[in-house]
């Protein structure tokens, strides 16, 4: 005699499917959200004047970018990094007198070199927090 699946097997089954997807739905809108935040943040500081010039090979550059995740794509970046040369810089960053990695301009033309908190981006932008 063939049987297929006893029905209570069939219910836990569908049981732990709908666990699964109540956590994966959880887990993205919260991401969604983070992000969503992020975005409005990045837009703020690029709004507000804020630029970061940073390299392809810089570590600190790197952890920055991480910083914002997906959003960094509304970070007003400008690439000094020459592919194929690790010393050598874009004309853009030369003449803007870049000397060191990631670093800060904003609209009053002051500078920040080094690794920054959304903190410290917020009191120099006027952007809130996310």
């Amino acid at each position: 005699q063939v049987s297929g699946p006893k029905p209570n097997m069939l219910g836990r089954l569908l049981a732990i499917l709908v666990i699964v997807a109540a956590f994966g739905g959880a887990f993205y809108f919260g991401i969604h959200r983070r992000n969503a935040k992020l975005d409005a943040f990045a837009k703020c500081t690029a709004d507000h004047g804020a630029k970061m010039y940073g390299a392809f090979w810089c570590p600190h550059c790197k952890d920055q970018k991480e910083l914002f995740g997906s959003s960094f794509d509304y970070v007003n970046y400008i690439e000094c990094g020459v592919k194929g040369d690790l010393h050598g810089q874009t004309a853009v960053c030369k003449s803007a007198g870049i000397n060191h990695y990631p670093t800060w301009e904003f609209a009053d033309k002051t500078r920040i070199e080094g690794q920054e908190s959304f903190q410290s981006l917020s009191d120099r932008t006027g952007c809130s927090l996310p």
